[in-house]
């Protein structure tokens, strides 16, 4: 699976690799050095994070769907339970 980013999103992290560098190693990185890294870190870890946040949305709905009976449940049979509540409490059973 490759990660492909627009083109403005990849240029915006290409700028903020440069700039990680600029600020926080003690050498510059240029352009096209920052373009690999960040190829070199969609297709190695990319997935990674990819795989991560598939499994965390999964966990999520799991949840979710497992509380669709709590939230969404309706007892069966009511008409002659409020048929009878009506009336006083009185059943023909």
């Amino acid at each position: 699976m490759t990660i492909e980013l627009p083109r403005e999103v990849r240029q915006e992290a290409i700028v903020s690799i440069e700039r990680y560098f600029a600020e926080n190693m003690d050498e510059k990185i240029g352009n096209i050095a920052a373009g690999a890294l960040l190829g070199y870190f969609l297709e190695e870890l990319g997935p990674l994070v990819y795989n991560k946040a598939v499994a965390d949305v999964q966990e999520r709905l799991q949840v979710r769907i497992s509380e669709l009976d709590i939230d969404h449940h309706e007892d069966e049979f009511q008409y002659w339970r409020k048929f009878d509540k009506a009336r006083g409490g009185k059943s023909n059973k």
